[in-house]
Parts: C-alpha cells; sequence; structure tokens
C-alpha cells in the first residue's frame, strides 16, 4: 500500500503531502486543476521516464518520495536494500538537465529497480490506453496475462530465436560465392580494427585518471617540491624542527618520567613525516612533464572513441560485437562443411517450435473462453447489458513469430441483433471505456497488484452506467488500493477517501491544493459536482442519496 506520497516542484505543484489509506481513493475537481498531475508523479517515482517540462518554473530540481508498506518490494529488491518489515521510502529527483537520481530507504537505486517495482505494484490505466486497445499487439499481450501464459510465452521466443538464427545461417550458406566473400572480407576487416586497437574493459576510467597526472605534470611537480622542501629539504624544515622537539622532550623525561609518553608520540609523528617526505620526494622525481606520453594518451582516448562510435557505445559492446563478428565469420568461412548440419539442427527446432506453438495456441483458446465469460458478466454491470465480447484467435501454421502464431482480436457486439465485429470498428468512446474496465477488473480478479490506478476511465459515460462504474471500482478496492482521477459524482461518491484538487495564486504564482473531503465539505463538492455553477437544494438532495451508500 502507498502510505504517503510527496511532491515538490512539480509541474503547477510547489509542494504537496499525500496521505493514503487503504481501499478506493477518488480525485474530483476542475478540468486542469491538477489531478492527472499527481498520477504522472506516482508514474515517475515508480519508473516511468522523466521530462525536464515537468519542472516548475524558476526551479532547478522536482522531487517525487513516496512511502510503502514493505511487503509490497519484491523479494529481490527487498533482500539487496535491507527493507525491514513496516514501511520503505522511494525517492526519486529531476534537475533541469533531465537527470533523474533515485534512493531506496537512503540508498543510491538504479531507476530500473524504480521499473521493477512499479511493475510489481501498481498497473496504471490512463485514457490513452483506450487507443491501445485497439491494437492486436495489445490484445494478445492481455489475453496471455489473463491466462497466466508469461512462463510459456518466454519459452516461446527463446525458441523462435533460436530457429531464426539458424534459418539465417542457413540463409547466409546459401548465398552466392561473390556475396560470402564480400561479408568475409568485411568481417575481417571489422575483426582486424577491433584486434588491432585491442580494447580492455576498465581501459578507460584507467585513462581518465592518467590523463590530469600528465596534463598538470610541471604544477604537480612545484606543488610535491614545495611539500618537500618544507618537511625536509629546507633549513627550518618540519622534520628538523620535530628533531630538535623531540629532543628536548627527552631532556624533559629525565626530570619528569610522564612526558616520556609525550616523546614517543612525537617520536611516530616525525617517522610519519619523514616518510611522507621521501614519498613525496620520489614522487616529485617521477612528475616530470612527457609531452610524449600525453600525446599517446590522448591518441588513445581518440582511438577508442572512434571504435566505440562504430562498433557500440561502450567497450563493452565493442568488445560484443568483436565476439559475434567472429562467430559469424566462422560461419561463412565453414559454410559448406556445415550446411547440412545446420539443416538437421533447423529440422528437429522448427519441430519443436511447431509443437510450442500448437502448445500455447491450446492454452490461449482455454483462456480465451474464461476471458469471454469474465469480461460478458462485467460489461452487463456496467450497463451493456445486450453486449457480447469475443476473443478471437485463429493460427497460422508457419506463420511464426517470438509470440507464436496466433493472431488476437477482441470482438464486440454492443447492440442486439449485431454481429460481433473487430473493437476498433464498433466502439465508442464510452463503450471503450467499460470494456478496458471490465477487462482491467477480469485481470484484476487473476492477479492481486496492490495499486490499481484509473485516470478519467469514466470518460464518455454518466448517469446509472456511471454508479455503476463507481460501484465496480469500490469492488475492485476490497483487499487493495484503487486511485481514480473522475469528474463524475456517481463515482467520487463511491470512494472511501475523497480529495478535491484545486489551483491557486499565492503571492501572483499558481500552485495546487490538495484537500481531504469530510462530511459536509464532501456533501457540498459532489452537490456542486452535480449542479453545476451552483449546489441546489435538489443536487444537495441527490448528494446525501449518492452519498448514503458509501462504504
Amino acid at each position: 500500500m502507498l502510505r504517503r506520497l510527496k511532491v515538490v516542484n512539480f509541474a503547477i505543484v510547489e509542494r504537496m503531502e499525500v496521505e493514503f489509506g487503504a481501499g478506493f481513493t477518488a480525485f474530483t475537481g476542475e478540468t486542469g486543476a491538477g489531478k492527472s498531475i499527481l498520477l504522472e508523479a506516482l508514474g515517475f517515482l515508480l519508473g516511468a521516464r522523466g521530462s525536464a517540462s515537468w519542472l516548475r518554473s524558476g526551479c532547478d530540481r522536482l522531487e517525487v518520495e513516496g512511502v510503502f508498506d514493505a511487503a509490497d518490494l519484491p523479494s529481490e529488491l527487498r533482500e539487496r536494500y535491507k527493507a525491514g518489515p513496516g514501511t520503505f521510502t522511494v525517492r526519486r529527483d529531476l534537475d533541469a538537465a533531465g537527470k533523474t537520481r533515485a534512493m531506496i530507504d537512503s540508498q543510491s537505486a538504479p531507476v530500473a529497480a524504480l521499473g521493477a517495482l512499479g511493475e510489481a505494484f501498481a498497473d496504471f490505466h490512463g485514457q490513452h490506453e483506450h487507443q491501445a486497445l485497439l491494437r492486436p499487439s495489445v490484445q494478445l499481450e492481455l489475453l496471455d496475462r489473463y491466462g497466466g501464459l508469461e512462463p510459456e510465452c518466454s519459452t516461446l521466443a527463446e525458441a523462435y530465436g533460436r530457429w531464426s538464427a539458424l534459418s539465417a545461417r542457413l540463409s547466409a550458406s546459401s548465398m552466392s560465392e561473390g556475396e560470402r566473400r564480400r561479408r568475409v572480407d568485411l568481417m575481417r576487416f571489422q575483426l582486424e580494427e577491433i584486434d588491432t586497437a585491442r580494447p580492455r574493459l576498465g581501459e578507460e576510467e584507467e585513462l581518465d585518471a592518467r590523463l590530469p597526472r600528465l596534463k598538470h605534470a610541471d604544477r604537480l611537480r612545484t606543488f610535491a617540491d614545495q611539500v618537500h622542501g618544507l618537511l625536509y629539504a629546507d633549513e627550518d624544515a618540519a622534520i628538523s624542527r620535530l628533531m630538535k622537539a623531540e629532543r628536548a622532550l627527552g631532556e624533559l623525561a629525565k626530570i619528569d618520567p610522564s612526558a616520556a609518553r609525550l616523546q614517543g608520540e612525537l617520536e611516530i609523528a616525525r617517522l610519519t613525516a619523514d616518510a611522507v617526505a621521501h614519498e613525496v620526494g620520489d614522487y616529485r622525481d617521477r612528475a616530470a612533464a612527457d609531452p610524449a606520453a600525453l600525446d599517446a594518451l590522448l591518441c588513445r582516448q581518440d582511438a577508442l572513441m572512434r571504435l566505440k562510435k562504430k562498433h557500440g557505445p561502450t567497450l563493452a559492446e565493442v568488445l560484443a560485437t568483436r565476439e559475434r563478428l567472429a562467430a559469424d565469420l566462422d560461419g561463412l568461412e565453414n559454410a559448406d562443411a556445415r550446411i547440412e548440419e545446420t539443416r538437421q539442427e533447423l529440422a528437429e527446432t522448427e519441430k519443436a517450435l511447431a509443437a510450442l506453438c500448437e502448445k500455447v495456441h491450446a492454452k490461449r483458446v482455454q483462456a480465451a473462453k474464461r476471458l469471454d465469460v469474465a469480461v460478458l458478466k462485467e460489461l452487463k454491470v456496467l450497463g451493456m447489458p445486450h453486449s457480447r465480447f469475443s476473443c478471437s484467435i485463429e493460427m497460422e501454421e508457419g506463420n511464426w513469430s517470438r509470440s507464436g502464431a496466433d493472431a488476437v482480436e477482441f470482438l464486440l457486439s454492443a447492440n442486439p441483433g449485431e454481429p460481433p465485429r473487430p473493437v476498433k470498428a464498433v466502439a465508442s468512446g464510452g463503450e471503450l471505456s467499460r470494456v478496458m474496465l471490465g477487462l482491467k477488473t477480469s485481470f484484476a480478479k487473476a492477479d492481486r497488484t496492490p495499486l490499481l490506478v484509473f485516470d478519467e476511465v469514466d470518460a464518455g459515460i454518466g448517469g446509472a452506467v456511471a454508479l455503476a462504474v463507481g460501484e465496480k471500482l469500490a469492488s475492485l478496492a476490497k483487499g487493495r488500493q484503487v486511485f481514480c482521477v473522475t469528474h463524475l459524482p456517481q463515482v467520487a461518491c463511491r470512494a472511501q477517501t475523497h480529495f478535491h484538487v484545486a489551483k491557486e495564486v499565492v503571492s501572483g504564482r499558481t500552485r495546487v491544493r490538495v484537500e481531504r473531503l469530510d462530511g459536509g465539505r464532501r456533501l457540498d463538492t459532489v452537490a456542486l459536482m452535480l449542479g453545476g455553477r451552483a449546489a441546489t437544494v435538489v443536487s444537495r438532495k441527490h448528494a446525501e442519496e449518492l452519498l448514503e451508500n458509501t462504504p
């Protein structure tokens, strides 16, 4: 559960801290008041890409911080960051240059760790997802998620990768002799280029460490000579003075033995200073300017930079490219000897891939039948009692991809007597909202994502349907958190917690204010949402009736 969210300098938000509880939380307010900004800030905290355009005007850094229940932290992250049994804090900053910094319980964390937390903790559904739902690839992904087919799909993708690589190898072996020779020559040239440079992992860091010493050798020698003189070489050097002080303490100790300890400590200090003086002297002797060495280092840096531009953004990528080139070159040079072996291996891999596709297809058909029943049940509750929904799956043998050989499409008939057609061809905006909510509800029953976030999922609906959507969101919130940005009073009144978001001007600057509504204040707000510009006796009475059923 998300217990607290703090947002600083995010868009028009100057500073805001909100405490959250379990169940259904609604955010209401005028269009443009900043409701969706809260959800954007939460998404940024949980690994979404940041944008410098979010930075509040006149500020050099924005900050988002959340306090979560430790039980919601993925086990891998819990072990890595030594999270305790209570809560943990996540913080992410972004500066004007677009650079971000992330922390988990005061420990630096990569953005990927926040993304892993976000995937495990929250499921975001924004308005743009209505359009995403129209894409067959997204529909296939949703079906696989509903059916719990992620392990099978992962195995299928690996099998397709092996089959694709073998097909490419066989294709390469059958290319013309001239084309093969040209490719061999190119690969040899690229390999020779990398091997001649002989890059090493960690070499760039070594060069970066040496560069300041070579560039500033004269200044380093001057400072080292100054230190050596002060400690040792000058007539009144520190070590000479320490020796004199040590002898004086020796005389003092003859009279007062308790001073012997001080003499011993001073002797240690003198010996330490003497050792430092000798090391500084050696450093001074080595710090002579070496233009040739500096020129060689700069040339090496330039060579590595050219190598990275051609073969990879990092030296690790360059070395990986070298291994791949060597393997491909070996395959081309020995293609004739390996062609029969490759054919046999390809046939075996193709057979295994076809069997996996059949297996996944059968499981998808089973999952689709369950999904049809589940979504249809939800749509009836959401004000589409005569609708028909089905998940169509067509398998084309031999037309393989990383996701198998299936084409998936959601079909919908929203009106009696109409045959089911692709959702993208028949669904209005309000119907798309309800189809997506029906899907989300069906998926929510299959998994236990701690937080579901909806940004205006109720767009395009109203009346009794809006009340049904509110009840559905409240039902989803049993045992988890649900956040919803809404303009509908029928939805807001079903929330256990109601926040009103508004803009205000303070000292000539616009900022966002978030107020938790209870009692009469909530009644007034719901009545205003019902009545338009001003609450009336009728709208207040209606608001009272709606709020009577609030959980």
